[in-house]
């Protein structure tokens, strides 16, 4: 059948409705057909493709829709598309010989409405509401399959913003320098359902799930792009958690849009934004201070949140005191992203939805796996509240053929399958002893996210294996090394031994395996103690003739790496980010806290720690509770990377944190306050609400007086 993939269509939505029902309702005929895509820039501006349909029967075939009877000079258009589309696609080699392109280019003109359509002859094609099927089966594709497959690859590829940004020219052929070019040139192009995520879009709410590494920062940044390319008068924010984001975001929205429309955006409609934000410039600001502004009501800075809802509660507090102080909130955008919802409060994302004009356009994207807060992204019925009349404000999951509104990224571009498996396997603690942490409400989700049931059932109380496959985890992400160099755990008896081995680790990483100082970073789990573990490392580095950062501590809060400098960082900086090597300190914090919920979230740092590679991770730490961790490893290693475990019943699952809850005939279940001070202090101070010098002023006086 013939797969739609809804753009935007809000310039036609009509015809391009008819369109898509029309043929997609036929089984004997296949392909995709796009929506509202692709943009082709041209010398008077970027020009909007109606529709476009790939197909192994018919090749490939433009639409030119009409939404009245007036068909004007629908020749004419028909001339300009196929045009375009011939330069959109001759400098793909695979699709040419010599200077003309291997197939035709044909071109339909649409018109549902329009009763009697007048003669024509090829190339002008028309077609209406009764027969656009009849019309194209006069195509015929004649060239072979190897160019209809870089033909679908031509269309669907968005953009190959993945490549390194900087050339890299490695010494040797087998270095890891090498290894790592060859990796990056492999995945510089977005794969088909990332573009498809890109594409669809919804006048509403959408969901965009998916594993660390599976691009769903890529996919928001340009989506922006794109949807600011189609409505140029739209005005677009994208906000987050990680401040470090923010320069990352600029730049793939900049690459994305000077690539498909030969222009640069509009940055005067587009915000890359904090989401708390203060007074001051315009990169200080943030969605709740420019909701505080906009309303008239008056603005919480972090400390007089703090006084006024209690730790843990500043946010939130703030938010929810906003939400209730303005019963018409002024429209603020037309359209907002926000990435890394699972470390958001509620509050955050309902303050995001009231800021927005009809009809709440809305993209948020989570991994649960890797929140850090101990906050659970609840099922949007819920997260959005409820009607006047008791109804959900937001449903999701609507099957009406349209655009998708929930989409999850099975495909990891980033980690190879033996990572992947060790940061799920600790994550969730399918090895550990004492059973596991955590789980998913729903079962199927395991395999939503790329995993297939090896043997076994996954149902309750049975005991099954899940693995990942090459469809999920491409192949040339582990095979460019031996499995154990990809990763490895290390022990030591001590913090001087684990700092001389992390620092002639990284000499021997830039001096003889070509990889570059910015390639390499350092995690330390623990956020409240990074400055102090790391300094140690970072002042024989240095004394070794290699650079290093802090990053938001010796570099600017919205800078992460740094040219020629080695990156050390804590566990919330890393997030959003990543390297081709990852060295991870003191991983022992992250084996077992105080309860299941402490013990879930220091599993969840380590496995946001881990995913950060593209590449190979070192895996450090000192004592017992790093015996624990390899054990664990040990364990999985013993079962090919693959999770083997007795899947938890309804009565263990009650026990259990629970991931990516899904709303099924029940309410809100009341999740346990945690005493997380220290990590939500730290994202205060990644905010820039919290002043990081006069913190530990602070904590130097308490430290005297003997309170501390």
């Amino acid at each position: 059948m013939i797969e739609v993939i809804w753009g935007s269509a809000r310039e036609k939505p009509v015809a391009s409705r008819m369109l898509a029902e029309a043929l997609s309702a036929h089984d004997d005929a296949h392909g995709y057909l796009y929506i509202g895509y692709p943009i082709i820039g041209s010398p008077t501006g970027p020009m909007k493709m109606d529709a476009i349909l790939v197909s192994p029967q018919y090749g490939l075939v433009a639409f030119d829709l009409v939404e009245g009877t007036e068909l004007g000079d629908f020749e004419a258009r028909q001339d300009d598309i196929a045009s375009m589309l011939e330069v959109r696609l001759k400098p793909h080699a695979g699709l040419k010989s010599g200077r003309a392109l291997k197939f035709d280019i044909n071109v339909v003109t649409y018109a549902p409405a329009k009763q009697i359509l007048p003669n024509t002859q090829p190339p002008y094609f028309l077609a209406n509401g009764d027969n656009p099927l009849s019309v194209i089966r006069n195509f015929r594709w004649e060239a072979s399959g190897d160019v209809y497959k870089n033909l679908v690859a031509a269309i669907q590829v968005v953009t190959s913003i993945r490549a390194g940004r900087q050339k890299r020219e490695p010494t040797k052929a087998d270095s890891r320098g090498a290894k790592l070019k060859r990796i990056e040139e492999s995945i510089a192009n977005l794969d088909q359902h990332q573009s498809q995520a890109v594409i669809e879009t919804v006048d509403g709410v959408q969901r965009i799930r998916g594993l660390a590494g599976s691009g769903k920062t890529i996919v928001l940044a340009l989506k922006v792009a794109y949807l600011h390319a189609q409505n140029p008068d739209w005005r677009i924010a994208v906000t987050f958690n990680t401040r470090s984001l923010k320069e990352q975001f600029r730049r793939l929205i900049n690459n994305f849009t000077i690539e498909q429309t030969g222009t640069e955006p509009d940055w005067e409609q587009i915000d890359i934004i904090n989401a708390w934000g203060g007074p001051g410039d315009k990169e200080r600001d943030g969605v709740y201070h420019k909701f505080c502004r906009a309303n008239g009501i008056d603005f919480l800075d972090f400390s007089t949140a703090k006084r006024k809802f209690g730790e843990q509660k500043e946010f939130s507090g703030a938010c929810a005191e906003a939400i209730a102080s303005v019963s018409n909130p002024v429209p603020l955008y037309d359209l907002m992203l926000i990435d890394e919802a699972q470390d958001l409060p509620i509050e955050f994302l309902r303050l995001c939805y009231k800021s927005l004009s009809d009809p709440g356009r809305l993209v948020y994207a989570y991994d649960e796996l890797q929140s850090l807060t101990g906050a659970s992204v609840l099922p949007p019925e819920e997260l959005f509240g409820n009607a006047a009349d008791g109804t959900p404000i937001v449903r999701l999951n609507q099957d009406d053929g349209g655009p998708r509104q929930d989409i999850i990224l099975e495909k990891c571009y980033r980690n190879s399958r033996p990572l992947l498996a060790t940061a799920h396997a600790l994550g969730f603690g399918i090895y550990r002893e004492r059973g596991l942490v955590q789980i998913f409400d729903q079962d199927a989700l395991w395999t939503d996210v790329g995993y297939v049931v090896e043997d076994g059932v996954l149902a309750e109380g049975m005991q099954v294996t899940l693995a990942r496959t090459p469809d999920t985890s491409p192949e040339f992400l582990e095979n460019h090394s031996p499995i154990d160099d990809l990763i490895q755990f290390k022990k030591f008896d001590g913090n001087t031994e684990q700092t001389d081995w992390l620092v002639q680790a990284i000499q021997a990483d830039i001096r003889e395996q070509d990889l570059r100082p910015e390639d390499i970073v350092v995690i330390n789990p623990n956020p409240l103690t990074t400055q102090r573990e790391v300094g140690p490392a970072r002042q024989k580095l240095f004394a070794a003739g290699i650079n290093s950062e802090l990053a938001g501590v010796s570099t600017s809060a919205d800078i992460f790496t740094k040219a020629g400098c080695v990156t050390f960082t804590g566990i919330f900086r890393a997030k959003g980010n990543e390297a081709g090597m990852i060295y991870i300190m003191n991983a022992q914090d992250c084996a077992s806290g105080w309860d299941k919920t402490a013990t879930a979230l220091g599993r969840n740092r380590l496995f946001t720690a881990i995913t950060r590679s593209k590449a190979w991770v070192r895996i450090l730490g000192i004592g017992p509770n790093m015996d624990v961790l390899i054990q664990e490893w040990n364990k999985l290693r013993a079962n090919d990377y693959k999770l083997h475990f007795k899947y938890p019943t309804a009565a263990e699952k009650a026990q259990l944190r629970i991931i990516n809850k899904e709303l099924q005939g029940r309410g809100r279940r009341r999740r346990k306050a945690t005493r997380l001070q220290r990590d939500q202090l730290l994202q205060a101070v990644e905010r820039g609400e919290v002043d990081p010098d006069q913190l530990i002023l602070e904590l130097e006086n308490l430290k005297r007086s003997g309170r501390l």
